[in-house]
């Protein structure tokens, strides 16, 4: 084992702070990665603060980030997917069972026996459960590291190991392609990644928003089309016209005014994660064979599809790059949904603790 500089939380109530905490010596089949680029998730926040007991009790000392993008500083005997000087990423998950139905379908995500990258069990045993990506340096096993497109930047591409695949697979799962009209929900961090990746398939794509002063911006992001939510006549122009729609809102909202949007046999996914309930009229999936669904992330060969797809598009996330000293601020600025679109730490500033 070995000893790396991290920001951590003592408690649900600690703001993060320096620390320092222990990483396996890599196996055989293991990646070392020095981390360059963490970006900031929502889910985050929702873990340090232990806002998921329901879903996922927290144990503390938390150390989170899964949105991780390095540099390989030493691999394994048996590694031969990568070498010393790679530039790859790390996203949600650092390993599974790969014995399941799931996993040899390649959807290690729905396994039973995920183990997420960090505030999971740790089944090395170097500490009490996985410490993530707020950290100097990261040891994965290899069919769990991705290969990132040389031509993006690093910064840019962190969240796309969350906030892109979350939206890219349930994108491709539902076959959005061009000529489909596509609706998306919400325009933060998960909905602008959407709207980038549906204007790149070739799909019509209209924003949904509360805020009539985003509107520039969605177009700007690929969007053809902007509909303000609350604005019923805009809302009623578009009734039974969409093939798919995806939700990013994390919060309490009408969803039967998106389902009566989608036309035969079309989908909405929720990819956000409201606290309460939506409450579902039948009507609304009865008349047109329309259907609900959600999704989470993507597996791992679909995740290297998307980084993949982001290379060849020159797609990145739109980013505001922090030292880790302000992480306590930007989670403060997060709540207010005060960031264009994703935060992402520049892990050479751990270096000054």
């Amino acid at each position: 084992m070995y000893k790396t500089k991290a920001y951590a939380a003592a408690s649900a109530t600690s703001p993060l702070a320096s620390a320092t905490i222990k990483r396996r010596d890599p196996t055989e089949n293991d990646v070392q990665i020095e981390i360059l680029f963490c970006g900031i998730c929502h889910s985050d926040l929702h873990s340090v603060r232990n806002e998921w007991s329901d879903f996922m009790s927290t144990t503390y000392p938390i150390v989170p980030g899964h949105e991780i993008v390095g540099r390989v500083t030493q691999v394994g005997a048996a590694v031969t997917k990568f070498k010393s000087g790679d530039l790859v990423g790390v996203g949600c998950m650092v390993d599974s069972d790969w014995g399941c139905p799931r996993c040899k379908a390649g959807l290690e995500q729905f396994c039973s026996s995920v183990i997420f990258t960090y505030n999971s069990p740790d089944k090395h045993q170097t500490a009490p459960v996985t410490y993530g990506g707020y950290s100097d340096s990261i040891v994965v096993d290899q069919r769990f590291v991705l290969r990132v497109p040389s031509n993006l930047d690093p910064a840019g591409v962190a969240p796309l190991l969350c906030a892109g695949i979350t939206t890219y697979s349930p994108l491709r799962h539902w076959g959005v392609t061009e000529g489909k009209k596509v609706g998306v929900v919400g325009l933060g961090g998960l909905g602008h990644m959407g709207v980038k990746l549906a204007h790149t398939m070739g799909a019509h794509v209209v924003v949904f928003t509360t805020s009539p002063d985003k509107t520039e911006d969605a177009l700007r992001l690929g969007a053809d089309e902007v509909v303000v939510s609350h604005n019923a006549d805009e809302m009623q122009q578009h009734a039974g016209s969409f093939d798919f729609i995806l939700d990013t809102v994390s919060a309490k909202h009408d969803i039967n005014a998106y389902l009566n949007l989608l036309s035969l046999d079309g989908n909405i996914t929720l990819v956000g994660a409201p606290e309460k309930p939506l409450e579902v009229a039948a009507f609304s999936l009865i008349m047109a064979r329309r259907s609900l669904s959600g999704s989470s992330i993507g597996g791992i060969a679909e995740t290297q599809e998307m980084l993949d797809f982001c290379g060849e598009h020159n797609i990145t996330a739109d980013v505001e790059v922090i030292p880790i000293q302000e992480v306590n601020e930007a989670y403060e600025r997060l709540l207010k949904s005060d960031v264009k679109y994703r935060f992402v730490i520049d892990m050479a500033s751990l270096k000054a603790e």
